[in-house]
């Protein structure tokens, strides 16, 4: 097979998104078919090791840090390996040379929400000149190709369609009893729709219950979630945790009453896959891919709408079979997401365009 390399500069002590992707799809791809490019200090096997100072966990600089790496140090490494293809788990590649970049495609959330920042602004001049130089775009969902056809007219042949995975080493059902809370798991930003969570929760008044936000504090947007919960008296009944560890995600997926995805999109829905991988309930919304990942697992939701989530909360809590029903059907459906299976797909569709 052609040599490839392997962009892991994402990958961090504390995964989230991109960073986990990459790192489980590092450990499911052929060792003897990839040269793997791997923050030092990550007590991670790599081939070269390379700054550790490039990966989001460090601010906003740390991502300028990594476009210069990738445009002046990959093109170097790759004449040096002798290697043709350079897969990036992310839509991120040298520019302006004759490197042929594989890239991965997530979401294109800052084009369908835009706002006034960096994000946005990445998104309108780098990421096109990325899809239009790489050779192949894999996408993470039917609906993240559309878009890209969509919104930056990328040829559907360009667009590879996969199906990613998740560690069924850490998630899997444990026997645990059920409490009365529902899990949210992610960052805080406005297309996560926690506004109208929150809205809902209040507008359900199930006191007996509470909400338990898993992710990073963001002064940019938690600081009105805060307000907006002392606004409707329930600060008692939501519980904030920041970045926590595996063992204790696995905890609280196996003790929630359900998990809560009200997003206004979803490129995949990482956190949807796990919880089904736990027998968990899901509350998901219909935008995005979170059918493709989910089926007819859960309970859908219009993200738009507050009386819909509500209604879903009092589903679940009066759903006396919800337990039996997810534990039989989850973890059945998220064993087709395997990311040995992702690996050697893309290793199949890099060999048929050689």
């Amino acid at each position: 097979m052609t040599s490839i390399v392997f962009n892991g500069s994402y990958i961090t002590k504390k995964n989230t998104g991109v960073g986990v992707v990459s790192k489980d799809l590092l450990y499911s791809l052929s060792a003897n078919k990839i040269t793997t490019l791997i923050p030092k200090d990550l007590d991670i096997k790599g081939d070269i090791y390379i700054p550790n100072n490039l990966s989001p966990g460090t601010g906003l600089k740390s991502h300028f840090r990594r476009l210069y790496w990738l445009q002046n140090s990959v093109p170097k490494l790759m004449n040096n390996l002798n290697a043709e293809y350079f897969l990036s788990p992310l839509l991120e590649a040298p520019l302006f040379s004759n490197i042929k970049s594989i890239v991965l495609a997530h979401d294109l959330i800052p084009i369908r929400y835009p706002s006034v920042s960096f994000l946005t602004l990445y998104y309108l001049i780098y990421i096109p000149l990325i899809l239009k130089q790489s050779k192949l775009i894999l996408c993470n969902s039917v609906s993240t190709a559309n878009d890209l056809h969509r919104f930056y007219k990328v040829p559907m042949h360009k667009l590879f369609p996969i199906k990613l995975g998740f560690n069924n080493k850490k998630y899997y059902p444990i026997k645990k009893i059920r409490k009365k809370f529902f899990l949210i798991i992610g960052r805080h930003n406005p297309h996560k729709n926690l506004r109208r969570v929150i809205k809902a929760f209040a507008y359900s008044k199930i006191n007996d219950y509470k909400l338990i936000f898993v992710g990073p504090f963001d002064k940019r947007h938690t600081p009105s979630l805060l307000k907006l919960i002392d606004k409707h008296n329930i600060r008692h009944l939501c519980v904030w945790k920041g970045w926590i560890d595996d063992d204790e995600k696995l905890s609280l997926l196996n003790e929630c009453h359900a998990l809560i995805i009200a997003s206004l999109w979803e490129g995949f829905g990482l956190p949807a896959l796990e919880a089904m991988a736990c027998g968990t309930p899901v509350i998901a919304s219909d935008r995005g891919a979170l059918r493709e990942v989910m089926g007819n697992y859960g309970y859908f939701i219009n993200p738009f709408n507050i009386q819909s989530i509500a209604c879903a909360m009092n589903a679940v809590i009066n759903d006396k079979k919800c337990f039996e029903n997810a534990l039989q059907e989850g973890p059945s459906r998220a064993e087709s997401f395997n990311w040995l299976d992702t690996a050697r797909t893309i290793e199949k569709i890099i060999q048929e365009i050689d």
